[in-house]
């Protein structure tokens, strides 16, 4: 464990404590709402031009005149992007190649949780395709940018839920068994997986990026409230969040953390420091031995590089220890 992880354990390591990010250009994910607004809004105030890449844009518009509203002059740019459709996610790609020549930080942060099963636009299940496909594809389109920036970072955001997961390969549209939760946890094992694999596979070559990992315990967001149905809604949106949840604001430390402090490092898994890393202040936590397993890592990233068409200009890494 580096010596800053140790002192943010200690510390409760506060966004106030991020380095000045005056002149980074920055892409979040679902930067409307939750996590991913509480993030934007952060880097925003740490003097960040960051991207709020959004399904809707009329709420990603209000989600950034708020910001405004209390810090002018923020630089902040609203762009459609639809996760789950892979044409939506080539041409965000394409427009931003065309304005930016670089991009410093993307954050793998939006995500649906437990919808009833639904296809993407491509015909895969919704929560592997918006979760994992999505992101996967947008980092590899995005991927000659990052290159260019500075100190540059991908954070994907995954889940204390990844341990309770395994990969479905013979049913990953689950058209034989499907369970809302069981296939949410396994699009965060995916997240987990690819994660890792980007940091072995970027080690491999010496590239500039960093992959680095993050999750944000049990945080209150709309994915509880407005996603799920039934008892699950009731018993964890409905009564857990105002009585055990974080806020989004405690929620985003880990991955802005994991983009923005200088010790994060390639391959490290950061989440809070509390009983069950359900809640606290950001420090480094262990990956499931499955999302460092490479043969699962060198089959999921060959699906999805079939799956996307997206195909990065890296080869495959070594294996390596668990972080």
């Amino acid at each position: 464990m580096t010596k800053q992880v140790k002192q943010a354990t200690k510390q409760q390591w506060t966004a106030g404590q991020m380095p000045d990010q005056t002149g980074r250009v920055f892409v979040v994910t679902g930067a409307n709402s939750g996590l991913g607004l509480a993030t934007t809004r952060a880097l925003a105030h740490r003097g960040g031009h960051v991207i709020l890449a959004v399904r809707d844009e009329e709420k990603g518009r209000r989600a950034a005149a708020g910001i405004t509203a209390g810090r002018p002059g923020a630089r902040l740019d609203v762009r459609r992007l639809d996760l789950a459709d892979l044409d939506s996610v080539r041409d965000f790609s394409d427009r931003l190649h065309a304005d930016h020549p670089r991009l410093d930080v993307l954050i793998n942060n939006a995500g649906v949780m437990a919808p009833p099963r639904s296809l993407s636009a491509q015909g895969h299940e919704l929560q592997f395709a918006c979760n994992h496909l999505g992101h996967f594809a947008l980092t590899g389109l995005l991927l000659d940018l990052l290159t260019a920036g500075r100190a540059p970072r991908v954070v994907t955001v995954s889940s204390v839920n990844h341990r309770k997961a395994r990969l479905r390969f013979d049913d990953l549209a689950g058209e034989r068994a499907y369970s809302p939760m069981g296939f949410y946890n396994q699009s965060k094992l995916a997240n987990a997986v690819f994660g890792y694999e980007l940091h072995r596979r970027l080690a491999g070559v010496a590239s500039p990026v960093r992959s680095v990992l993050a999750h944000p315990g049990y945080t209150a967001t709309n994915l509880q409230t407005s996603a799920p149905t039934g008892l699950w809604r009731v018993v964890f949106g409905r009564i857990g969040n105002p009585l055990f949840a974080q806020t989004p604001a405690q929620g985003a430390l880990p991955q802005l953390y994991a983009a923005t402090a200088p010790d994060a490092e390639g391959g490290q898994f950061i989440g809070p420091d509390g009983p069950a890393e359900l809640r606290g202040g950001p420090t480094r936590v262990p990956l499931a031995p499955a999302a460092a397993d490479s043969a699962t890592a060198r089959r999921l990233w060959e699906l999805s590089e079939r799956m996307t068409g997206v195909r990065f200009p890296i080869p495959a890494g070594r294996p390596a220890g668990l972080v």
